[in-house]
C-alpha cells in the first residue's frame, strides 16, 4: 500500500506539472547538472563525475518506502563539492529504550566530498574523485572514480565504486593487485560516528556502474537511465529489501531556475519521489537603495580658514556614512586628516568614494591629499591614503582610464604630531544602541527529537562609555522551543565529562526571560599590529568569568596571531545572576591565516588550547566567503577526549552559514546574521562564547567579513 501511495501522490503531482506552466529556463541551467537521490551531482543512486557552478547550494527531500534523505550540497571551489546528508530510516527505532528516544525513528548523519580530477575537453570526460558517508557510521560509506562525456543532449557517465556503491561485486577490485589489504573491507559500521575510517577506503567488493542523461528538446525535462552496482544486501534499514533489476530510470523536471521535481522507478519494483531547490551563493543579489556620488562642483572654500567643520561633519555623514570624530590639517595645508568610522556601506570603497567627492567639492584646490583614519572603539585601526589629483581626474571624467581606486592606498596609521587639530568630537557618556533581534538555536539529529530549536527574541544594547570600552548585553525572551525534550541521562558523578554545555533543557526550561550576556571589554592599541582587550561579565549564557585578548596582525597581510586566556565559571540555572561551583582555565593560541593563494575567498582559524571541560586539543575552522558576501563554515574540535568518553559523533563539529544583512533589505548595512547547525550537543571541544573578538573589531587590517 505504501508503495502505490507514493507513487499516486507522484502520478498526482506530476498531473498538475503543465498547470505550473514552466518559465523559460535560463541557458546556463539547461545543461547543469542535477543532483542525485542522496544529494550531490549525480543520476539517481550514483553519482557523475560532474560539478558545478562554483557557490552552487541545493536542498534536497528524496522519498521512498525504507528511507527519507535530506541533503544540503554546496559547490565550495569549482573542484570540491560538500554535501551533509540526514538519512531518516523509517524501518527502525532510534534506540531500544523508549524513555530515551521515545518512537523517533533512526536518523543516520553523513557528508560526502567530491574532488574533481580532470575537466572536461574535447577528447577527455570530467572526471571526480568521491567520498561519501566520511565520519559516518559507515551505514552507507563508499568511495568512487566517475567520468562524465557530453555528447550534444546526452551526458554519458561511467564509474568504480567501492563499499556501498560496489556491493555486488560486478568486477574484481582493481588495487587488489597492488597490496593484499585492498580485498577486504574490514568494517561496514564505524561505531558512535565521527571516525574516519581511511584504512577501509577503496577496499572490498568493487563494482561499475553509470549512466546517461538526456536533455530533451523541451528545457524543463530532463530522462535518466542508470546501471547501479549496489545489490541492497545489507542496508541499514534492517528488513531485506529487494531488487528485482539494477536499471533505474527518472524524470528531472525543473519548475523554474530554482525548483525542481524528480520521480524515479529503482531497483524494477519501487517508486521514489523527491524534489529540490538551488541557488547560487556568488549570484545572490538585492535591489539597493544607493544615493548618489555628489555631482562635481568648484570647491565651496578657497582657503581652509573659511572651514565650517560642522557643515562638513554633517555633509560627510550624508553622503558616505562616515562619522568624524576629529579633523586635522598639515602644517603646509595639503593634506587633512579625517578620524573615524563609517558603518553604513558593507564595500568600504562605497563610502570613500562619497567621502572624497566631498571633500573635493568642499575643500580647497590646495589640498592634494585626504588621510581617513579607521578609528574603531578609540583604536586607529588602518588608514587609507586619497590621492585628490588622482581622485579628481576619476571625478571630473578627465580621462577614460582613470577609476577613483587608483586614488587609493591602504597604509598603517602614520598621523604627524605637527599636525594642527581643527575639530574633535566633544566627549560625552551618550545612549546605548538598542535594538531587538530574532535567534534561533538549533540541532539536529539528536535522539529526543530530530529537530531541537529554540526561537526567541533578543533585545540587546551596545554602549561605550568611553572611547575603549565597550558594554554589550542581550536580554532573550523564548518564543517556542522544545529542548525540554533534551534527555541527557547521567548524573553528574557519572558523567564521563564536566557538564558544560549538557544542561541546556536546564538553563532552557529555566526562565522564558534570562541575562544572556552582560560584558564589559576593554581594548587599547600598544603599537602598530599589536592590539589587546580586558574583559568580564556575564560572558554567555552558560558561562561568567574574566579575561583578556592579544592580537598580532600586520597591515594588509593575510595572518595573524592572538592569544586569550578567560577564568570562567559555570553560571546557575537555578536563578538569574548566580553561579555554580564549576570553574576553569581556559585559553587558546589562535592562528588565522587567509588562503586566498590557494583557495579564493577564504579564512582558516586553528586554536589549541584548554577547552571548557578541561579537555585539551585543537579547533579548527574553515570559512569561504562568496561574490554575494556569503560566509560558509565548519568547525571541529579533537582533543584528549577519547570518542567513547565523547559519546555519539566522537568529537565536536558544526557548520554556519553568516549571511549580510544587506542581502534582506534595500539598505545598506554592515551587519551580519548567522544560522548555525551542530549535529548533537556534547560537552568536548566546547570554546567560551564571549563577544568582541579583536580579530572582529580589526577587520580592517584586512577585510574579510566587510568588503574592501
Amino acid at each position: 500500500m505504501k508503495k502505490l501511495s507514493v507513487y499516486t501522490l507522484t502520478m498526482a503531482a506530476l498531473g498538475y506539472l503543465p498547470n505550473l506552466s514552466a518559465q523559460d529556463i535560463s541557458a546556463d541551467r539547461i545543461y547543469q547538472p542535477t543532483q542525485s537521490d542522496i544529494g550531490g551531482a549525480g543520476l539517481m543512486q550514483t553519482p557523475t563525475g560532474r560539478m558545478n557552478r562554483d557557490g552552487e547550494f541545493s536542498v534536497l527531500y528524496y522519498d521512498n518506502d525504507e528511507y527519507r534523505r535530506m541533503a544540503l550540497s554546496l559547490q565550495l571551489f569549482p573542484w570540491l563539492e560538500s554535501t551533509i546528508r540526514y538519512t531518516d530510516v523509517r524501518t527502525r527505532l532510534y534506540s531500544d529504550s523508549e524513555g530515551f528516544s521515545g518512537d523517533q525513528t533512526y536518523k543516520d548523519r553523513g557528508l560526502d566530498v567530491k574532488f574533481r580530477l580532470l575537466e572536461e575537453s574535447r577528447w577527455l570526460p570530467e572526471t571526480s574523485l568521491g567520498l561519501r558517508d566520511i565520519a559516518g557510521t559507515g551505514q552507507f560509506a563508499s568511495e568512487y572514480i566517475a567520468a562524465s562525456k557530453r555528447f550534444g543532449p546526452v551526458d554519458v557517465t561511467l564509474g568504480i565504486g567501492w563499499g556501498y556503491l560496489g556491493r555486488s561485486g560486478n568486477i574484481d577490485n582493481p588495487l587488489c593487485d597492488i597490496a593484499d589489504r585492498f580485498c577486504d573491507r574490514a568494517n561496514e559500521l564505524s561505531g558512535q560516528g565521527g571516525e574516519f575510517e581511511i584504512g577501509d577506503w577503496f577496499t572490498g567488493n568493487a563494482g561499475l556502474f553509470g549512466g546517461i542523461e538526456y536533455q530533451t528538446p523541451w528545457d524543463p525535462l530532463i530522462v535518466k537511465v542508470e546501471y547501479d552496482a549496489n545489490d541492497f544486501s545489507r542496508e541499514s534499514s534492517r528488513t531485506p529489501i529487494i531488487q528485482d533489476s539494477h536499471w533505474n530510470y527518472g524524470l528531472h523536471y525543473r519548475v523554474n531556475d530554482n525548483v525542481n521535481l524528480k520521480l524515479s522507478y529503482e531497483r524494477g519494483n519501487t517508486w521514489m519521489f523527491g524534489f529540490s531547490f538551488r541557488t547560487n551563493f556568488d549570484d545572490m543579489t538585492q535591489y539597493k537603495r544607493t544615493d548618489p556620488i555628489p555631482a562635481p562642483t568648484e570647491p565651496k572654500l578657497t582657503s581652509m580658514d573659511q572651514l565650517d567643520t560642522d557643515e562638513l561633519r554633517s555633509k560627510l555623514r550624508k553622503a558616505s556614512g562616515f562619522y568624524l570624530k576629529r579633523f586635522y590639517l598639515s602644517d603646509n595645508g595639503k593634506k587633512v586628516t579625517l578620524v573615524g568610522n563609517q558603518s553604513r556601506y558593507r564595500y568600504e570603497t562605497m563610502s570613500l568614494d562619497r567621502a572624497a567627492a566631498v571633500l573635493a567639492n568642499y575643500l580647497p584646490a590646495a589640498v592634494t591629499q585626504y588621510q581617513f583614519v579607521d578609528d574603531v572603539l578609540g583604536m586607529p585601526i588602518a588608514q587609507v591614503n586619497v590621492d585628490a589629483p588622482t581622485f579628481k581626474r576619476a571625478f571630473y571624467r578627465a580621462d577614460f582610464t582613470t577609476r577613483y581606486k587608483d586614488s587609493y592606498q591602504l597604509v598603517n596609521v602614520n598621523q604627524d604630531d605637527d599636525d594642527q587639530l581643527l575639530f574633535e568630537r566633544a566627549s560625552e557618556l551618550g545612549l546605548p544602541d538598542i535594538g531587538f533581534r530574532p535567534f534561533l538555536e538549533q540541532s539536529f539529529g539528536g535522539p529526543e527529537a530530530f529537530y531541537m530549536y529554540k526561537l526567541r527574541m533578543d533585545g540587546y544594547f551596545n554602549w561605550v562609555p568611553t572611547e575603549n570600552f565597550l558594554v554589550n548585553g542581550v536580554i532573550s525572551g523564548t518564543i517556542v522551543d522544545n529542548y525540554d525534550k533534551f534527555n541527557y541521562l547521567v548524573e553528574d558523578g557519572e558523567a564521563p565529562l564536566p557538564r558544560v554545555r549538557t544542561y541546556v533543557r536546564e538553563y532552557s526550561t529555566q526562565s522564558d526571560i534570562v541575562l544572556t550576556r552582560a560584558q564589559g571589554t576593554y581594548v587599547k592599541e600598544w603599537q602598530d599590529n599589536l592590539y589587546s582587550s580586558f574583559y568580564g561579565g556575564y560572558l554567555e549564557r552558560m558561562f561568567g568569568g574574566i579575561g583578556t585578548e592579544w592580537l598580532y596582525r600586520p597591515l594588509d597581510k593575510p595572518w595573524a596571531v592572538g592569544v586569550d586566556i578567560n577564568y570562567a565559571r559555570q553560571r546557575s540555572f537555578e536563578n538569574h545572576l548566580g553561579f555554580r561551583d564549576y570553574d576553569v582555565l581556559t585559553g587558546h593560541l589562535t592562528g588565522y591565516l587567509r588562503t586566498d593563494y590557494f583557495f579564493d575567498n577564504t579564512l582558516l582559524t586553528v586554536s589549541a588550547g584548554r577547552f571548557l571541560a578541561k579537555d585539551w586539543g585543537v579547533n579548527v575552522k574553515f570559512e569561504k566567503k562568496f561574490d554575494s558576501g556569503i560566509i560558509v563554515g565548519a568547525f571541529a574540535a579533537k582533543t584528549n577526549v577519547s570518542a567513547e568518553e565523547f559519546g555519539e559523533g566522537s568529537f565536536n563539529k558544526g557548520f554556519f552559514i553568516s549571511i549580510p544583512f544587506d542581502l534582506l533589505q534595500i539598505n545598506h548595512s554592515t551587519g551580519r546574521g548567522a544560522i548555525g547547525w551542530t549535529p548533537l550537543t556534547r560537552d568536548g571541544g566546547q570554546m567560551l562564547q564571549r563577544a568582541a573578538h579583536l580579530y572582529g573589531i580589526t577587520d580592517a587590517r584586512s577585510r574579510f567579513y566587510n568588503e574592501w
